[in-house]
């Protein structure tokens, strides 16, 4: 823990953004950060809370020991704090940037609506790590002679093969795009996470041994069975990034998108690439002086938003199908768990028009290009509220209701009726596979991640990743050393 009567002493800060007007201005992230003194006090707030929910199973999906390097950061004991964050998180620079912080909604002070500022301080002690010079290649000390193969490299595919590569087994990693990284590198705004620390992370698995593939297409351009009878095992970590179906009448007019090209595309700009690849579309996609509506209340669309400001739109606006939740939850019902409430994400702050509880009916153009979006509102049951409809103009629409699994083409329609396929609660159809062996219907192939679980965290991502390599290195070897 930190300092004992810290959470009475210290009010709680996280660090601050850029105001709106600036940071449309650019693609680079705009949080300001605090300094190392400021972050230790933050540090200093976690409380003997004596069941800390924040690393439980509520709270943090890699089981973070939160209160640890809590309690090293107040103490200013960097380097233990970096080690003991490592031994459960790969990538703490990533999660402290990206993931929502499911952590800090189960902390004990946030009864109180003031928890530890987790996602700040995680953020900073990955950064102040690189800058002392903790992070760096750990090759391991010993080779296995064992061979394996990971399909996709997203922090799924990441995390096992850095996992892996430590064990020494040879791991190499196929990428279907140009570089690393997956949809954390060509789905996440670079004003979210700026491309060049995951280029940092692949540098030092390359110097811990890992080998990557980029531009390989597995199950297009190479067979999926020439690795499997080539490698001692082989992990699909391909994601999900088939976009699930809207069925709104008019989404074939011109200016109606799913929101991944879209994102993909810019990603792509701003990384000084081509926008078109094998998997994604190359028409060039741009909100400059477009009125722009956004179809989803979740973070894809979130990011849709953020990108089309930073374009030049003239108009953002964002429809969500389920009603406006309330300002706070009630906590003696849903704490430690993930709530329910209000939540604005700071590209809905750059000013987003949000509508609540509307219902998209209908795509409407002239000459088939999209002039607007037809709506109406609904009741509780999401059933449309007769006379209550209206349109919103547009000149640009995207989708952002979720994805339903892995692109069919490639892995899965390769493998064919050899891969067995499960629906989720969600009616995603995803790669089936238990969280204990992480072993698919295929001999010698595994699923983790995304492609497995359906949509998810990037933490949930690492930890399926973390899980993998451990399953794979204890049936290679007999028994494993990595953690679970």
């Amino acid at each position: 823990m930190g300092k004992v009567t810290g959470f009475l002493e210290i009010d709680r800060q996280v660090h601050k953004y850029q105001p709106a007007s600036d940071r449309i201005r650019h693609f680079r992230e705009f949080t300001l950060p605090m300094s190392d003194k400021e972050v230790e006090k933050q540090a200093a707030r976690c409380m003997d809370c004596g069941v800390p929910y924040c690393h439980g199973p509520t709270g943090c999906p890699v089981h973070n020991q939160i209160p640890d390097w809590n309690d090293l950061v107040y103490r200013g004991d960097w380097e233990q704090a970096i080690r003991n964050l490592h031994s459960t998180n790969n990538f703490p620079e990533f999660t402290g940037r990206i993931c929502p912080a499911p952590c800090e909604e189960a902390c004990t002070l946030n009864l109180e609506d003031i928890p530890v500022a987790i996602k700040t301080i995680e953020q900073a002690l990955a950064d102040k790590a690189y800058e002392l010079g903790f992070i760096r290649p750990y090759p391991p000390l010993q080779k296995t002679g064992k061979r394996v193969a990971i399909i996709g490299s997203g922090p799924a595919g990441m995390a096992a093969a850095q996992q892996l590569g430590r064990a020494g087994h040879e791991v190499h990693v196929y990428e279907r795009e140009s570089r690393p990284g997956g949809l954390m590198r060509y789905g996440i705004p670079d004003f979210k996470i700026e491309k060049h620390f995951i280029d940092r992370r692949i540098e030092q698995m390359a110097g811990e041994g890992v080998t990557f593939f980029c531009g390989v297409n597995v199950g297009v351009d190479k067979p999926v069975q020439e690795l499997l009878s080539n490698y001692d095992a082989v992990l699909y970590c391909g994601g999900s990034e088939t976009p699930r179906a809207a069925g709104i009448p008019g989404d074939d007019l011109g200016g109606v998108h799913d929101a991944m090209p879209y994102l993909v595309q810019q990603n792509r700009r701003v990384g000084g690439e081509d926008i078109g690849s094998a998997a994604w579309p190359s028409d060039p996609i741009v909100a400059g002086g477009q009125h722009v509506v956004v179809v989803g209340g979740g973070d894809t669309a979130s990011d849709c938003v953020g990108t089309a400001f930073r374009q030049g739109a003239v108009r953002v606006t964002q429809l969500d199908i389920r009603p406006q939740p309330p300002e706070r939850e009630d906590k003696l019902a849903v704490w430690p768990y993930w709530a329910t409430k209000m939540r604005t994400s700071s590209s809905q702050a750059e000013g987003a028009e949000r509508e609540f509880q509307v219902a998209t009916l209908e795509f409407i153009g002239e000459e088939g290009q999209l002039t607007g979006v037809k709506c109406c509102e609904v009741d509780e049951k999401r059933k449309p509220i007769a006379g209550s409809e209206f349109v919103i103009r547009a000149d640009l629409a995207f989708i952002a209701i979720g994805f339903a699994g892995p692109f069919h083409s490639g892995v899965v329609s390769e493998l064919g009726d050899r891969l067995e396929i499960a629906a989720d609660i969600r009616r995603s159809k995803n790669v089936a596979a238990n969280d204990r062996d992480y072993r698919t219907s295929v001999d010698k192939l595994y699923a983790a991640g995304d492609v497995r679980r359906g949509q998810s965290l990037v933490v949930w991502a690492i930890r399926e990743g973390r899980q993998a390599a451990r399953a794979i290195d204890e049936a290679l070897m007999g028994s494993s050393e990595l953690p679970r």
